[in-house]
């Protein structure tokens, strides 16, 4: 199925005919195309090939396709299939993307609920009814606690600049991809973009503050942020403009130092604002490589060259799926490394003048066979990290002695 339709919908499951599609990501902004997953066999390779991306609609789409899979057993009518057989797909399920929480999360979940069967039990209509419950409801629960995540970062953001009572215009910063692309619909860090914009618009604001620009860093291995953050805001129609990821220290001095930016862009950074994949006891979060660096930019400005009025915070948003309680530090998270040839090369469409998409092609940028360290996500420490918004509308915040006290 492929349109040049522009969507934001990354994920489509049939609850009648019990079907599943997903937005082939890697295709786009150039390609609108979907991929239909029916075994979790599919799902496996569309989480490992990043096909489809975000810690959230990772987590979905490893559900649904579980209820996929089962339902088409079930309707194949071999009946051979066991308990301990699901547990064993699941299992495999999970390392198609260790880092993410979520993912491993809802499969677990999946697995309580077959903790009351025998191993040797036959994968019938009751189980399937209850993984199928289990899996709509986690969308359900996503796309609400998205749209609770957004107001709760708008109210923070309004509560923060009336402390600091800034006025007049102000930029975020955000890295990687974490909109309705990365969720079931709204998003999580820009998400509370989303919803800030729509409050703090210039013309719309009622405070004394309006949101006036968005910078989406490139983001490496894989260039979310290029691809897809630029796609929603373009979508959204909310002003942006790309960075590559190594622009920030610069961007974040030049628009403190009340400079412009391409001769018209002067709103100082006042936020940045990241996604999570995995948030752990302490408040360390695992997010996409470059996320500790933007953390360690602020915290600099903050400390040395910024007073009161032009600190910037680091905000990490997600949903409490992404809280891992069970993991004391951010030292004991799995990181998960990239193959060398996505940072050794381009992969895309050629363009021709007249703006027409053609054939993909692959472009190498790099000296080939070098040695190449590639992971895909990096490890905030707590200590350079603001508030971490969930859809509670309490944020969590560091008590005086510097500590987060996060509960699922």
């Amino acid at each position: 199925m492929s349109t040049q339709a522009k969507t934001l919908e990354a994920i489509k499951f049939d609850r009648q005919n019990i079907k599943l599609d997903i937005l082939n990501q890697l295709l786009l902004p150039y390609s609108t195309a979907y991929i239909s997953i029916t075994t979790i066999e599919d799902a496996f390779q569309a989480i490992k090939l990043m096909q489809v991306r975000g810690a959230p609609a990772i987590a979905i789409v490893g559900a649904f396709s579980v209820v996929v899979d089962t339902f088409n057993h079930l309707q194949s009518g071999k009946g051979d299939k066991s308990v301990k057989d699901l547990i064993g797909s699941l299992d495999y399920l999970i390392t198609s993307r260790p880092t993410a929480v979520n993912l491993a999360n809802a499969l677990n979940d999946i697995k309580e609920l077959l903790a009351s069967y025998g191993e040797t039990d036959v994968v019938n209509q009751e189980i399937y009814d209850k993984i199928y419950e289990y899996a709509v409801r986690l969308y359900d629960e996503d796309l609400a606690n998205n749209k609770r995540i957004g107001e709760n970062g708008l109210n923070y953001i309004v509560d923060t600049l009336k402390q600091q009572n800034f006025k007049g215009a102000f930029s975020i910063i955000t890295i990687c991809n974490t909109g309705s692309l990365a969720t079931s619909g709204h998003g999580t860090a820009l998400g509370i973009i989303r919803s800030t914009y729509e409050a703090l618009q210039r013309d719309k604001s009622s405070e004394d503050f309006y949101l006036d620009h968005v910078y989406p860093c490139e983001t490496r291995p894989y260039n979310q942020g290029a691809k897809l953050t630029t796609y929603e805001l373009d979508y959204e129609q909310i002003p942006f403009t790309l960075i590559c990821d190594n622009m920030v220290s610069s961007l974040v001095n030049t628009l403190g130092s009340d400079k412009k930016i391409k001769n018209q862009q002067q709103a100082p950074v006042k936020f940045i604002i990241v996604g999570a994949d995995r948030v752990v006891r302490n408040g360390d979060t695992a997010n996409k490589i470059g996320t500790f660096q933007l953390s360690t930019i602020a915290n600099f400005f903050n400390t040395n060259k910024f007073g009161d009025d032009k600190q910037i915070k680091f905000i990490v948003a997600a949903p409490k799926t992404t809280i891992d309680l069970n993991t004391a530090t951010g030292d004991e998270i799995v990181i998960e490394e990239r193959p060398a040839n996505e940072l050794t090369t381009l992969v895309g469409p050629q363009l021709n003048q007249q703006g027409k998409v053609g054939e993909k092609v692959t472009v190498g940028v790099a000296t080939p066979g070098i040695s190449v360290w590639n992971p895909a996500f990096d490890v905030t420490p707590h200590e350079l990290i603001d508030s971490i918004v969930t859809e509670d509308p309490k944020v969590f915040v560091k008590d005086a002695n510097g500590n987060f006290t996060l509960t699922k």
